[in-house]
C-alpha cells in the first residue's frame, strides 16, 4: 500500500467512523430488542414475516432509487446503481414473496395497516432527496438486514417453512452493500460544500427506519414477563 492510498483510507475512516460507530450501536440495540422466535405464537411469527414483506417487497427499490436520485458524486452513483441492478436483475421482491408464501405469511390488509403510518413517514422523508441522510439510512438498513437474516430465517423455520433463499442471499451480500454505502456516504460528505450538521441531525432517516422496524417486529407481539 502506497503512502498516498494509506492517507486516503485514514481520511475516509476519520470522516465516517463516528457515524458508523453510532450505526453499529443502533443495530445492536435493535437486535437485542427482538423477541425470542421460540416464544412467539404462530400468529406472532406469521405477523413478523407478513409485515416485513409488506414493507420491503414494494419499497426497498423505491428507497434505493431515491438515494440514487439524490446523490451527486460518481462514486455514490456507481455504488447505488450496482445495488439497484442486483435487486432488479435477481428479482429480490419476488424472492421475498416466495419466502412469505412458503411460510404461509402473505401480507393482508391488516398487516399493511399495522405499518402504514411509519412507512408513510419514510416515504415523506426520502421524498426530500437529502443525499447524505438517505444514503446513511440505507447503509444502516443494509447493515441491519445482514444481522437480522439469521433471526428472520429462524422465525420462518419455527413457523414450519423450509424456504431460505431470501435470507441466505441477503445475509452475506448485505455486508458488502453496507460497506459500499459507507463509501458512498464518504464521497457525498467530501463533495458537500455545506457545513456538516451534527451527527444526530444526519440520523433522521435512521431514526424513522428504526421506528418502522420496531412496528414490523413488535406489532401484535404480546409482552411476556418472566416470573
Amino acid at each position: 500500500m502506497t503512502p498516498e492510498i494509506s492517507r486516503l483510507m485514514t481520511a475516509k475512516r476519520s470522516l465516517t467512523a463516528p457515524i458508523q460507530e453510532h450505526i453499529d450501536r443502533s443495530i445492536d440495540d435493535l437486535l437485542t430488542s427482538l423477541p425470542n422466535p421460540e416464544q412467539l405464537s404462530a400468529d406472532e411469527r406469521r405477523g413478523i414475516i407478513a409485515r416485513y414483506t409488506a414493507v420491503l417487497e414494494g419499497n426497498f427499490i423505491y428507497w434505493m432509487t431515491a438515494a440514487y436520485l439524490s446523490v451527486a458524486s460518481p462514486e455514490a452513483q456507481s455504488v447505488i446503481q450496482d445495488n439497484l441492478r442486483e435487486e432488479v436483475r435477481e428479482n429480490h421482491p419476488g424472492m421475498l414473496r416466495k419466502f412469505a408464501v412458503a411460510a404461509q405469511a402473505v401480507p393482508t390488509d391488516s398487516d399493511a395497516l399495522a405499518v402504514y403510518q411509519n412507512l408513510e413517514s419514510i416515504r415523506q422523508f426520502v421524498g426530500r432527496l437529502s443525499a447524505i441522510k438517505i444514503v446513511l439510512m440505507m447503509a444502516f438498513f443494509e447493515g441491519f438486514i445482514t444481522r437480522f437474516m439469521p433471526y428472520f430465517a429462524g422465525v420462518a423455520k419455527s413457523h414450519g417453512s423450509a424456504e431460505y433463499e431470501y435470507t441466505d442471499v441477503h445475509g452475506p451480500r448485505d455486508v458488502v452493500h453496507s460497506h459500499e454505502l459507507f463509501g458512498a456516504l464518504h464521497a457525498e460528505m467530501t463533495l458537500s460544500r455545506d457545513p456538516m450538521p451534527p451527527v444526530q441531525d444526519l440520523l433522521e432517516g435512521v431514526g424513522l427506519l428504526r421506528t418502522l422496524i420496531h412496528s414490523i417486529v413488535q406489532s401484535g407481539v404480546v409482552e411476556r414477563r418472566t416470573p
